[in-house]
C-alpha cells in the first residue's frame, strides 16, 4: 500500500522560505502529487498539484508567485517563499488521479492517499 512521508515544516519569520517534501514510500516516480493545507477553524483547502502528465503545474490564487512544486524522482517538493503568517496550517500531500481533483479532494480524503501532515508556522 503506498504511504506519503512529508517532511520540512517548522518555525519561520513573516518573508522567510522553507520547502516541504513528499515522498512515495514504494519510490514510483511519476504519481499525480497534490498539497493541501489546513488551518486552525477552517477548512482544508488545494494549494498546489503536480501531473503524471505534461500538464504543467496548478497553484491557488494566494500562493502564485511564491510557491513553486516540482519532482525530482519520488520525491514532490513544494517550495514556499515569501511566506506571510496566513500561511500557518498543517501541510498534507496527497496521491490524486489527476490535478483536476485538488481543490476537492479534501471533501472526500477517504478516495485518496494523503500524508501524515506537516506543521508550518509563520510568525514573528
Amino acid at each position: 500500500q503506498l504511504k506519503l512521508v512529508e517532511s520540512g515544516g517548522g518555525l519561520v519569520q513573516p518573508g522567510g522560505s522553507l520547502r516541504l517534501s513528499c515522498t512515495a514510500s514504494d519510490g514510483f516516480n511519476d504519481y499525480t502529487i497534490a498539497w493541501h493545507r489546513q488551518a486552525p477553524g477552517r477548512e482544508r483547502e488545494g494549494v498546489s498539484c503536480i501531473s503524471s502528465s505534461d500538464e504543467g503545474a496548478k497553484y491557488v490564487d494566494s500562493v502564485k508567485g511564491r510557491f513553486t512544486i516540482s519532482r525530482d524522482g519520488a520525491t514532490v517538493f513544494l517550495q514556499m517563499n515569501n511566506l506571510k503568517p496566513d500561511d500557518t496550517a498543517i501541510y498534507y500531500c496527497s496521491e490524486l488521479p489527476t490535478c483536476n481533483y485538488y481543490e476537492t479532494a479534501a471533501r472526500a480524503p477517504e478516495f485518496f492517499t494523503w500524508g501524515q501532515g506537516i506543521q508550518v508556522i509563520v510568525s514573528s
